[in-house]
């Protein structure tokens, strides 16, 4: 597998058009979400880098952190039912589509704010990522989540 990079156009359109091959009915392969709690996760996942507050790196991040940090963004697929960290995981009924929106303009909002405007954020649990590494581990993210269900 290739890592693409979500701040490449070509990466972001084409997340967008398999997230737009979602639909209420679709179900996961792997795991215990639904599809609307898999939006909701994944909007989970981007509020760290599109936060303008500074995040310091966790105890458990910094403990064991390192050592998964390159899996984030390597070219290796991400394993099925991987553990979710407790903030990451979702619970509750979610509306597809107002989820699906937001999922799309936050991903929208990474892509516009580019390299230099997402720049080298802390990660909490995996440390100081450049932005390259951030366009990567969200293009692998959406990815795994997306083939999850299908798209």
């Amino acid at each position: 597998m290739l890592v693409k990079n979500l701040f490449d156009k070509e990466a972001h359109n084409e997340i967008l058009h398999r997230i737009h091959y979602l639909t209420p009915v679709s179900y996961g392969h792997w795991g215990k979400m639904n599809v609307g709690q898999m939006l909701v996760h994944c909007q989970e996942a981007f509020k760290i880098p599109l936060s303008s507050k500074p995040h310091k790196l966790t105890l458990f991040g910094f403990l064991v952190g390192w050592a998964m940090r390159k899996k984030l963004y390597d070219d290796q697929p991400w394993d099925k039912n991987l553990p979710t960290a407790p903030n990451f995981r979702i619970h509750g009924e979610y509306k597809f589509e107002p989820e699906r929106d937001k999922l799309v303009s936050m991903i929208n909002s990474f892509y516009e704010k580019g390299a230099a405007g997402i720049g080298d954020k802390v990660h909490p649990v995996f440390g100081k990522f450049t932005a390259e590494q951030w366009g990567k581990s969200m293009w692998k993210h959406l990815d795994h989540h997306l083939r999850q269900f299908g798209v």
